[in-house]
């Protein structure tokens, strides 16, 4: 890239639009460098700061409300004064969120991202305000409006630096989608615009192929974004179907991407650039980088994992555990094809010891009352993937102490059986370190954008009636992403169901399963208790009827709630429906 040695006064500050009045996001004008910086590492630091705004929202809000909306892990309590925390992390699993779930304010950190976007782009983008360099930028800055249309449907397109008393409003998302593909076309066909390298210099960072990736997200998606929500289904037509294998295929014949081999791998805290399925992946380290870091473990782990011997990493963890994360059923379900690599992420079960390199060994894990004393073993930790709730209403597995340990309970297999409720996913493994230094924060990087989507989207594609390039056919495609994991190949042309499945398989604890859910037409399916839950008729809950939850298969939700606060800062936009005096 060429660098002008003098643009533009650089717009310094940034404001949220979601936090505060709208007519707080107008750049102090009056705050400025008299030159920007003329050399490119200087210009790297002023363009990091645009990258990262949504990577503390990833680390646990969008888990809880955008994650827990799949039908493949569920937040859970253990009574309404064990972890419910105002429905914090059940609400997004029961389709219920409210507009005060403190989740829900994260269209406010894509318009704080966009916000500071401008700021650079007008400082250095040159008289158009689209000189090459700012290219990265852009793409950041069509990311953050991306997710902003994903989740929450209409959104504000701003693509500019908003000036005092200037209103904001939501635009159609079918407009926001072609608003977005016409600047990822931009960019990506702009000389001496996106780096096309794919190395430590660009990871974590947009770059070409980032950019592309989210172009193919947007076009497999393009029914869904130019249809009215609430009519989306399986069978919705998509224009864009072979635009989406064009740019697939941009990515495939790059030859710098691959699915490799062994996927556990892929997740380990030591993940990172080297990992050549990522194309985009949320950079963190709790030592450096600790704004995106994610405590997995602390969600997932057994609820008292002080009373387990040998500890399942082998090693003691010296802080509390929450596990107030399962899986469904359903979901666990699905890890059942023979030889899969991928079954070993989902612990259900008894429960053996993993090494140091998380491999399995042949030493049962075993729960204690007290540890300390041999004599009081209760039997093998044994996680339990079909079970009942204690009060499916708020998902609730029941008393943490309970069934209370006894004689007869230890003989019968059920004592402490309320925490033992539920498969657990182990995708990204800790290291003792997040626990002694850290704070439960792990260093895994987290992938947004990966060579298996594209493969598995590719797939999708010609089924839905795209032209087939390069000699693929979805069976091929979805068999290079299973020889990574060691899985069988599939036979014949996969239905539809199958693809979903693969991609429940594949992508796990990623950002995409709601997505798909939506596009496939099954986001008001039933899993867990989420549309209707059991209300037992005796206390030895062998008699119960069925109620009904308010809402859930109501297919406005699939469209998020926005928060109230953002909704009193910016009093020209109106609550999505679904949710008025939710």
């Amino acid at each position: 890239m060429i660098m002008k040695s003098y643009i533009k006064a650089l717009m310094l500050g940034t404001a949220s639009i979601g936090m505060t009045a709208c007519t707080d996001l107008n750049i102090d004008l009056d705050t400025r460098y008299e030159t920007l910086p003329d050399n490119p590492i200087a210009v790297e630091g002023e363009f990091n700061s645009c990258y990262r705004y949504l990577y503390s929202w990833f680390s646990r809000d969008f888990n809880e409300a955008v994650v827990n909306q799949g039908d493949e892990i569920m937040g859970i309590c253990y009574t309404i004064g064990n972890y419910y925390d105002d429905g914090r992390a059940i609400n997004g699993s029961i389709h219920s969120l409210t507009l005060n779930n403190w989740s829900t304010r994260m269209i406010g950190g894509c318009m704080e991202g966009i916000t500071q976007c401008n700021s650079k782009i007008l400082a250095y983008g040159g008289p158009e305000h689209k000189d090459a360099i700012v290219a990265p930028v852009r793409a950041m800055r069509a990311y953050y409006h991306f997710w902003m249309m994903e989740l929450y449907g209409d959104a504000p397109i701003i693509d500019h630096v908003v000036q005092e008393g200037e209103r904001i409003d939501r635009q159609p998302r079918a407009d926001v989608a072609k608003w977005i593909e016409g600047e990822l076309l931009e960019i990506l066909n702009q000389e001496d615009g996106l780096s096309k390298k794919n190395d430590a210099s660009t990871y974590g960072k947009p770059n070409y192929w980032m950019a592309a990736s989210l172009l193919v997200k947007l076009y497999l998606n393009w029914g869904v974004y130019t249809n009215p929500v609430t009519t989306v289904t399986n069978d919705t037509p998509n224009e864009k179907l072979n635009d989406c294998v064009k740019w697939c295929d941009e990515i495939i014949k790059s030859g710098i991407f691959e699915v490799g081999k062994g996927y556990r791998k892929k997740f380990f805290p030591d993940n990172g650039v080297h990992i050549k399925d990522f194309i985009y992946a949320h950079d963190v380290d709790p030592a450096t980088k600790n704004d995106g870091t994610t405590t997995w473990h602390r969600w997932f782990a057994f609820r008292k994992e002080g009373l387990l011997l040998p500890p399942p990493y082998g090693w003691e963890n010296p802080m509390s555990t929450a596990g107030n994360t399962v899986m469904t059923k359903e979901a666990a379900a699905r890890f059942n094809l023979p030889g899969d690599e991928r079954n070993k992420i989902v612990l259900k079960g008894p429960q053996f010891k993993m090494d140091a390199n998380y491999e399995f060994t042949n030493e049962p894990v075993m729960l204690y009352k007290d540890p300390t004393k041999p004599n009081t073993v209760i039997g093998q930790l044994n996680y339990r993937e079909d079970f009942d709730f204690d009060d499916g209403s708020i998902y609730s597995l029941g008393d943490e102490s309970l069934p209370a340990v006894n004689k007869t309970t230890v003989a019968n297999g059920t004592a402490l059986l309320n925490i033992q409720k539920g498969a657990r996913l182990c995708k990204y493994p800790p290291r003792l370190e997040d626990f002694t230094l850290w704070g439960r924060q792990q260093a895994n990087d987290y992938p947004i954008f990966r060579y298996a989507d594209i493969l598995l989207t590719k797939a999708e594609c010609i089924m839905r009636g795209a032209t087939a390039t390069l000699g693929a056919t979805p069976a091929s495609l979805m068999n290079e992403v299973r020889d990574c994991s060691s899985a069988p190949h599939v036979t014949g042309t996969p239905s539809f169901q199958e693809l979903l499945d693969e991609r429940s398989r594949e992508f796990i604890l990623e950002p995409w399963r709601r997505n798909d859910l939506i596009r496939f037409g099954q986001f008001e399916a039933d899993w867990g208790e989420k549309n209707r839950y059991k209300v037992w008729d005796n206390a030895e809950h062998t008699e119960f009827h069925w109620v009904e939850r308010q809402g859930a298969k109501d297919p406005n939700r699939r469209l998020m709630p926005i928060h109230q606060d953002i909704l009193n800062s910016n009093t020209n936009w109106s609550q999505n429906p679904g949710y008025q005096g939710v």
